[in-house]
């Protein structure tokens, strides 16, 4: 089971997972007028009704911009500059074709952390959009921000989780350590490199 509350990134998933080549030829037609022009013609259609056509923009917006970062403003709307690459990597059919076939038998679905079903024995992974470590810190990966009050909210769900025998991992910033200060949460902390490239 994977959910995401960014439509974009879950209507993705599903296309990928039910037939990758028709995705394969448009970020082909991306690829072949990839210029600075095309790009921001491509970043300001936001009512496109065609899923495939919305996932090879996703895809293809997230090759081309500044630093592979996705963030939207309070509309929804894509808004990040476009990147500085020779020769971005917008079309990888063998990779495109390795995910169709790992998502096989996967439920993938737009829904809230908060609408989560799961029993004991179940194991569930987080990936939040992270505490801020400071004001200027990102958090808007989707229309609605993920704020102190989601934070707060995912921490209690985690309980809850514990209660009914269902084991988790979550991933987070360090500035949620007092956050997570209960017994039952076992905290390790890991230094890694905070990098967003359209490489990932």
């Amino acid at each position: 089971f994977l959910s995401d509350i960014n439509f974009d990134l879950i209507n993705t998933y599903q296309v990928i997972q039910r037939d990758p080549d028709p995705l394969i030829q448009k970020l082909r037609q991306h690829a072949a007028n990839h210029s600075k022009n095309y790009y921001y013609d491509i970043r300001s259609q936001h009512d496109l009704d065609d899923r495939i056509e919305i996932a090879a923009r996703f895809i293809y917006l997230n090759k081309t911009c500044y630093n592979g970062l996705w963030r939207v403003n309070s509309k929804g709307e894509f808004n990040v500059p476009m990147g500085s690459y020779k020769k971005p990597a917008i079309c990888q059919p063998e990779v495109l074709r390795t995910c169709h076939a790992a998502l096989q038998g996967a439920d993938i679905r737009l829904r809230d952390f908060r609408k989560l079903e799961a029993g004991a024995g179940d194991f569930v992974y987080f990936d939040p959009p992270y505490r801020p470590l400071d004001k200027t810190s990102f958090t808007r990966y989707a229309k609605d921000d993920f704020g102190a009050e989601e934070q707060e909210a995912l921490r209690d769900l985690c309980r809850a989780l514990h209660e009914r025998g269902v084991k988790f991992l979550l991933s987070n910033s360090d500035s949620s350590s007092n956050l997570y200060n209960d017994w039952i949460f076992q905290a390790e902390i890991v230094k890694a490199p905070r990098m967003v490239n359209s490489k990932a």
